[in-house]
């Protein structure tokens, strides 16, 4: 797919810098312009495309475009529900919703039954902590570094204090340890009186990429069950085949209490993020329905996107496709290090179609951005590590592609320690 879609013509770039100045963020604007991003205006299969026409390869998105933009299917299929029914009474029952919960569901491990779709990530933590709560969990345990969102709720459990400090007297009490230190987790736990639930990504993705050890999620699971605690993962960004698993907790044959989705749930086309639970956790939902609702939360145009993206996601066999992708892009890439002098400083972590480059301060990594703009890449940097900027591509790259991304990473390299 390549197609660009132009603004309309009396659309003025600088007058789009000046809307955002005026109307959008001050500081971002400012921060545009140092940069010198360009203005997005479309996106088809892996490329996005400025208002000059310029096609750039979408290798960042936050983790949301596995199936790349404006998939066929998944447009086709929004499209027909908003011509149809795009938005629900909320009182009669929602058959798009059961059909996107069933399906959902389906590809989730154990016993993951029940599903409450909500529209960003940071809902769905807020769903997962109370439900936790009414699971009589009254202590919540997180780990340094962890990303689960900027509402309160979630803010609570994010470890990131640039975030939390201003709102701290606002966010309660979190128990904080290492992530990956399974040692730590145990003496928390061994010290709290009352229940507990412990929520972490199972690989931390805006940290930089980090992985845990080998038998890290087995023993938190572990912990939990010895200790009666629940087990939140936040697969938000880690799921949906990202990994190369439908979750990276299947890696290690985990499963939670309650699993966290969004990003890619919905195909990169309509907001959609989902919590799905236990039989034993649903229990106090299914007692009183109403505790917990959102007016847009499954609506059903986020709904066909959902079910068309699980239909693409099996018929296109994306989930071994990030596998296979992500294995060529870490040789590929380890090579691009190995191949310039200065290679050796820049650390390299992935896991799958999650993939991270650490250099040595933000200034660095933020010059590797820009260069590789220049490339015409888009990636992302790491909210919770400025040093580590990330790439999460679509798993449908071609041979050319590949050469595209990789190329343009030696020679942004090459740029950045010149």
């Amino acid at each position: 797919m390549n197609s660009f879609s132009p603004l309309p013509a009396a659309t003025d770039a600088q007058r789009v810098r000046e809307q955002y100045r005026d109307h959008v963020n001050a500081g971002y604007a400012r921060l545009a312009s140092m940069m010198n991003l360009p203005i997005e205006v479309s996106g088809a299969g892996v490329y996005l495309f400025d208002m000059d026409g310029n096609r750039y390869l979408d290798a960042g998105g936050y983790g949301v475009f596995l199936l790349g933009h404006s998939h066929p299917h998944v447009v086709e299929q929004v499209s027909r529900q908003l011509h149809s029914h795009p938005m629900a009474s909320k009182l009669m029952l929602n058959p798009f919703q059961a059909q996107a919960a069933a399906a959902l569901a389906a590809v989730c491990p154990g016993e993951l039954q029940y599903v409450f779709f909500c529209n960003s990530g940071t809902e769905a933590t807020e769903a997962a902590l109370k439900l936790a709560w009414l699971n009589g969990c009254q202590q919540v345990i997180s780990t340094a570094g962890g990303y689960h969102g900027k509402s309160l709720g979630a803010l609570a459990v994010t470890g990131r204090e640039l975030y939390r400090s201003p709102f701290a007297d606002r966010l309660g009490h979190s128990h904080f340890v290492p992530f990956g230190d399974i040692d730590a987790l145990r003496l928390q736990l061994e010290s709290l009186s009352e229940r507990a639930c412990v929520i972490l990504e199972p690989i931390q993705a805006e940290a930089g990429v980090i992985v845990p050890p080998a038998d890290y999620l087995r023993q938190v699971r572990g912990l939990c069950d010895q200790y009666n605690a629940v087990l939140i993962a936040d697969e938000i960004q880690s799921g949906m085949g990202r990994t190369g698993r439908w979750w990276a907790c299947d890696h290690h044959a985990v499963t939670p209490d309650i699993l966290l989705a969004g990003k890619s749930l919905s195909g990169g086309c309509v907001p959609v993020s989902a919590m799905v639970c236990t039989p034993q956790m649903q229990a106090p939902l299914n007692r009183h329905p109403l505790m917990h609702t959102s007016t847009f939360g499954a609506n059903p145009l986020a709904m066909a996107a959902v079910m068309a993206t699980l239909e693409v996601m099996q018929r296109e066999h994306l989930v071994e496709r990030a596998e296979t992708l992500g294995q060529r892009l870490q040789q590929g890439l380890q090579d691009v290090l190995r191949q310039h002098p200065r290679g050796t400083q820049v650390q390299l972590r992935c896991a799958g179609l999650l993939l991270g480059l650490e250099f040595a301060d933000a200034g660095l990594a933020a010059n590797m951005v820009m260069h590789l703009i220049d490339q015409r890449i888009v990636v992302n940097h790491s909210l919770n590590d400025h040093r580590v900027i990330r790439l999460t591509p679509p798993a449908l790259y071609s041979d050319s592609d590949i050469d595209w991304l990789l190329g343009g990473v030696a020679r942004a390299l090459a740029s950045t320690f010149e």
